[in-house]
């Protein structure tokens, strides 16, 4: 019966990476966008949540029926009785209340095994919502509800059609035993998250402006671009105008930073903007973008494209193709040892930012030069300290002194 169990967990951690993998990126936008930075107690909440949820999932519909033709099962597919468990289990049972012998028997009996099963299943879940969501008991009721409805629609439903029939049965005590578990996993966070790290506190206490802008940070903000630049070279494609490769990076690195006063949708979205390097306070003017985002699209793209395009139009010479790939692998072998180099020095600049003098800073609401956008998206940060809401009871004195230490310690290792 064990392995009924160990297997599904078994599959769930084989493919968390991947999950993981897909569910980084927009974490990670999200965080910068919303947080400023990526806390490390907040990211390994949600890593630990996502692990939770699929193996909550597998442990749920796994393991398949042989074929998609499955047959309907035998008893129905439909256990509307409340508390029918209780019966199964009076029923089953080789447990005597007039003999102690015979109590570990339950620990060996399906019934109670089964009820046991569907309360700790959602304990974790009603954790999550406390310490991370802050849910009361009324929200935290619903969704342990809704997450039990979930699986058992999707037994009920063969997942959603997949299968011919149900395989499993939609039965009211899961709902009832899940729902359960998810409230006992409310109050035991409820009582622990007093003695944990509180990421919000984090929050209140960080100086985002004086954080660094990293390598991670502007990789994410590029790709963002790339997809936005290629969308805008297709529409200029598409209407046919000469010379798209150097006219729409013209407009989108250079033109739009120049408006925008440093930022692109990428550098937006994790907010961060393009700055002088000498004179951060100074709008970023136009020569320096020229430069910066010259010697990078047109220089060193720019030169890519020209050294590919013989290949792309007919196959050069054999002398003039050595020496195109040879230049290619060279130049393009020297910048990636610049990259990986300048990404694990801290606080080095790429050879372009050096001689535009530009670089990238942090942009925050109490930060000097704020957009107006971001000063709206967060109006309350500066009485968050005073009106944030941090569960049903507030933190004594000696509690939110213990946070502070916590903060500290972890913030300054992220």
């Amino acid at each position: 019966m064990y392995d009924a169990y160990l297997l599904p967990v078994l599959y769930a951690f084989l493919a968390f990476p991947l999950a993981a993998a897909v569910f980084t990126f927009p974490f990670l936008v999200y965080q910068y966008r919303k947080y400023g930075y990526i806390n490390m107690v907040r990211a390994i909440t949600l890593y630990a949540l996502l692990l939770y949820l699929m193996n909550a999932y597998f442990l749920v519909i796994l393991p398949f029926p042989a074929s998609p033709h499955n047959l309907p099962l035998a008893h129905g597919d439909l256990q509307l009785v409340p508390f029918q468990f209780v019966s199964d289990f009076l029923k089953e049972t080789s447990v005597s209340l007039h003999d102690p012998k015979t109590y570990m028997h339950i620990f060996k009996e399906r019934a109670f095994l089964q009820v046991l099963f569907n309360i700790l299943l959602t304990v974790p879940f009603g954790m999550f919502l406390r310490y991370y969501f802050r849910q009361g008991w009324w929200s935290a009721l619903i969704w342990s509800f809704l997450l039990s409805l979930s699986f058992e629609t999707i037994q009920l439903t063969g997942i959603f059609g997949i299968y011919d029939h149900a395989y499993r049965i939609f039965d009211v005590d899961d709902l009832i035993c899940n729902t359960f578990g998810g409230m006992v996993g409310l109050l035991i966070a409820s009582w622990i998250s007093e003695r944990l790290p509180d990421a919000q506190q984090m929050d209140r206490q960080l100086d985002r402006s004086q954080r660094r802008v990293t390598y991670t940070r502007r990789g994410i903000a590029f790709i963002i671009d790339m997809m936005a630049w290629m969308l805008l070279s297709a529409i200029l494609m598409g209407m046919q105008v000469p010379l798209v490769f150097w006219l729409s990076s013209g407009l989108y690195f250079i033109l739009l930073p120049y408006i925008t006063r440093g930022r692109t949708l990428g550098k937006w979205m994790v907010r961060i903007h393009l700055v002088l390097t000498e004179q951060p306070e100074r709008r970023i003017p136009v020569m320096a973008l020229l430069v910066r985002y010259g010697l990078l699209y047109w220089g060193f793209f720019g030169l890519n494209r020209l050294l590919n395009t013989p290949f792309v139009i007919s196959m050069p010479a054999r002398l003039e193709a050595i020496l195109y790939l040879s230049i290619l692998f060279v130049m393009n072998a020297g910048f990636f040892i610049h990259l990986i180099t300048r990404f694990f020095k801290k606080g080095s600049l790429l050879f372009y930012e050096q001689i535009s003098h530009t670089s990238h800073q942090i942009t925050w609401p109490d930060q000097p030069g704020s957009s107006r956008e971001s000063s709206e998206e967060h109006p309350s940060d500066h009485q968050a300290g005073s009106t944030e809401d941090t569960g049903d009871t507030a933190l004594s004195p000696a509690v939110h002194d213990r946070h502070n230490l916590k903060a500290d310690d972890i913030t300054s290792r992220s």
